[in-house]
């Protein structure tokens, strides 16, 4: 075989294991940030009680919105600009701190803008140091520059950060948080856990770029780009957190407290089936940098197998065993979480999907206009369905319209690539996983009625449910499942060897 050949699959392999080993520590940083909170609410919400963690849900909502316009969009077209520059150290400089001057700017914009909202609002003024503290989030994630080491794919040194800072927000919320009082203090851990350690990413990123600046700045080729992107975070922004906002308002913080439990593991359970794509995202957009289609391609079609190979089971199973999660990550007294739960689980394959569709597909192709719309389109739904659904049906009622907002968006997306959609929805295991749900279904559901308590019940099942389904998937040799098979296979044989 010629040289150039097998030169050309040792980089093809050395990107294939480049992909792996992101998405396996994308997967642990996304799984982190939710089951850190899940943790630490298991703890918490049996302390604060729905009211409680219903008033910290509420006030980091409205600070969402704050830290959305600082950031401007950049954390998603941060990853793509600095991907396409990523092997000229000085075009990357210059980029990153254009970026990062830009989001210092705007962060100032908004505290301003939310001093003048706590002062004004009585539901702010009235819990003015819970604001401030959780506002601490806004400069924290502006010069931490997460984005840039998406760009670089270094998801070890994010992971790794990540966790450590977790682990300590972690001990420290056991040993201070032990009243209703303490609500503030929940709140500063929790800011402590996810955004303290992008202090240190300003630092390492020394390593990667130039922290002097560099002169010949054109902050103006960024704002078009950067507008859309801004207005797709508002879009989304709405109807992830407008929920929360308008059940606080219209039904109390109670009712907020039960949203915020019932959407707890669908966080966890996002982040693992979005984990792929978020990884895929800087590789896709440079693969198209390298009008190397074909990889694209590749990889594209190999996400959504993986989102629905993942995000289904996780989807039923969660729905079938709701009573009993909400349980044990929340306690007694959040009973009128597990049918909001119940609702909003389906939206982990929809979102899933739209994953792929939006920030892996037509965000690399320029195409942000697109999920711009979709997202625009979302919001609406969520804004009207709530509106009329919340005063009757409190929190179900927030869930029915996250569902139906997330539906409106991957009915958009789909359309606009109704060809590319239709290619990838077609090769897909439909038979194989519907086999799969089956078995895993009849062979798990006896445990229900066993009259264990809620942690047995969940772990036994669990097993069962998952062990059955991806052993069905074997037997059938669906692909995607056999090559994850056979490469922990290799690395066993490896070890004893």
């Amino acid at each position: 075989m010629p040289l150039k050949y097998l030169k050309n699959d040792e980089v093809r392999m050395e990107k294939q294991a480049s992909v792996k080993k992101n998405f396996i520590m994308n997967a642990i940083l996304k799984m982190s940030r939710f089951i850190f909170p899940l943790v630490t609410y298991a703890y918490v919400s049996r302390i604060l009680l729905a009211e409680g963690m219903g008033r910290v849900s509420f006030a980091s909502s409205v600070i969402s919105y704050f830290s959305m316009f600082a950031q401007l969009g950049i954390p998603t077209y941060g990853i793509r600009v600095c991907a396409t520059v990523r092997d000229d150290k000085e075009k990357l400089s210059r980029t990153a701190q254009e970026l990062l001057i830009i989001n210092i700017f705007t962060s100032l914009i908004s505290y301003i803008a939310l001093g003048i909202a706590i002062e004004a609002v009585a539901k702010f003024r009235s819990d003015r140091s819970l604001y401030i503290v959780l506002s601490s989030t806004i400069i924290l994630t502006s010069i931490g520059m997460e984005w840039l080491y998406q760009a670089l794919e270094k998801y070890t040194y994010i992971t790794i950060r990540s966790i450590i800072f977790k682990i300590l927000a972690l001990v420290l919320m056991v040993l201070m948080v032990h009243s209703k009082s303490d609500y503030i203090i929940y709140g500063a851990l929790s800011i402590l856990a996810e955004s303290a350690s992008n202090i240190f990413n300003l630092l390492y990123s020394r390593h990667f770029i130039s922290l002097k600046p560099v002169g010949n700045y054109n902050f103006r080729r960024h704002f078009k780009a950067i507008g859309i992107f801004f207005a797709m975070a508002v879009a989304s922004t709405i109807y992830t957190q407008m929920d929360k906002t308008m059940l606080g308002f219209m039904a109390g913080d109670r009712e907020v407290g039960f949203y915020d439990a019932a959407t707890r593991i669908k966080g966890v359970l996002v982040g693992i089936v979005t984990s792929l794509g978020t990884v895929l995202l800087p590789r896709a957009s440079y693969y198209v940098a390298k009008n190397d289609m074909e990889n694209f391609k590749r990889i594209a079609l190999k996400a959504i197998r993986f989102v629905f190979i993942i995000s289904i089971p996780l989807a039923l199973y969660f729905t079938i065993y709701a009573d009993e999660s909400i349980r044990i990550i929340s306690g007694n007294g959040f009973d009128g979480a597990v049918i909001p739960m119940q609702i909003i689980m389906i939206t982990i394959i929809f979102i899933g999907i739209t994953n792929i569709l939006g920030i892996q597909i037509l965000v690399p192709l320029d195409h942000e206009k697109k999920v711009l719309y979709s997202e625009i389109a979302g919001a609406l739904v969520n804004l009207i369905v709530n509106a009329l659904l919340i005063p009757a049906m409190k929190s179900a009622g927030a869930a029915i319209g996250t569902v139906c907002a997330e539906l409106a968006v991957l009915i958009y997306q789909a359309f606009v690539l109704r060809k590319e959609a239709g290619k990838l929805f077609h090769n897909q295991p439909y038979f194989k996983l519907a086999a799969g749900l089956l078995i895993a279904v009849l062979l798990s559901w006896p445990i229900k009625f066993l009259g264990l308590n809620a942690f047995m019940t969940l772990f036994l099942s669990f097993i069962i449910f998952f062990a059955a389904y991806f052993i069905v998937l074997l037997l059938l040799k669906e692909e995607l499942t056999k090559e994850f098979y056979d490469q922990i296979k290799k690395r066993l044989i490896k070890r004893d060897h």
